[in-house]
């Protein structure tokens, strides 16, 4: 008798294990959507830095090279000042935009792969429908940045080499050669400010369809 009655216990066990499987499945992909979301939104954050940033570079060099300005050592270390900064946001924007696209692609694919193992096809066909509409609006995000990335570190390589530039010839005449060069540039911020932008509105749709009511 005492065999016949360890039966229902094993079947407690399983029916438990069965269950905490489900759920840590479960807490995992909401674990992955949390961590996709937090890396969006810290990207947002800083696109917002570097939109304000990109005016302040530009209005720094502007008044550099502005003819008749009164303190050009004054001026040159204001713009310098920016460079720098500017250069540490475009690191940081570009190391969690890297994060981003690699967390989302884990993401979409752990999905996939669960989605796949539903033995319900209406179930599996539920998931596959949500996850392509839901993947569709995060390669938004995706087509959004394309150029970004290569744009921004062209435009730093130019603001440092006008600040290379000007720090050996801080002259009137040099400042007056460079000038064109430099109102180049700030066209080339007043772009990326408006392609960073972009992205951030594609990151704002991606985060209102991945909230989690």
């Amino acid at each position: 008798m005492k065999p016949r009655s360890q039966y229902p216990t094993l079947f407690t066990i399983l029916l438990l294990s069965v269950i905490t499987c489900l759920i840590g499945c479960a807490t995992t992909g909401m674990n992955r959507s949390e961590n996709v979301t937090t890396t969006m939104q810290t990207v947002a954050d800083e696109i917002n830095q570097v939109a304000v940033q990109l005016d302040a570079t530009g209005a720094s060099l502007d008044n550099l090279t502005k003819a008749g300005q009164p303190d050009v050592k004054k001026a040159f270390d204001l713009y310098s000042a920016n460079v720098t900064r500017m250069d540490q946001l475009e690191k940081q924007f570009a190391k969690h935009a890297d994060e981003m696209k690699s967390r989302g692609k884990e993401y979409f694919a752990e999905w996939k792969k669960q989605g796949d193992a539903y033995a319900n096809p209406q179930i599996r066909e539920l998931s596959e429908q949500r996850r392509a509409a839901l993947g569709e609006v995060y390669g938004g995000i995706a087509e959004a940045s394309i150029g970004v990335h290569s744009a921004f570190q062209t435009y730093m390589s130019d603001l440092k080499e006008i600040q290379t530039y000007l720090s050996n010839d801080l002259t009137v005449k040099g400042i007056n050669a460079i000038t064109p060069t430099a109102d180049k540039v700030v066209l080339d911020g007043e772009n990326m400010k408006n392609a960073v932008n972009r992205v951030q509105i594609a990151i704002d749709r991606a985060k209102i369809e991945m909230a989690q009511q």
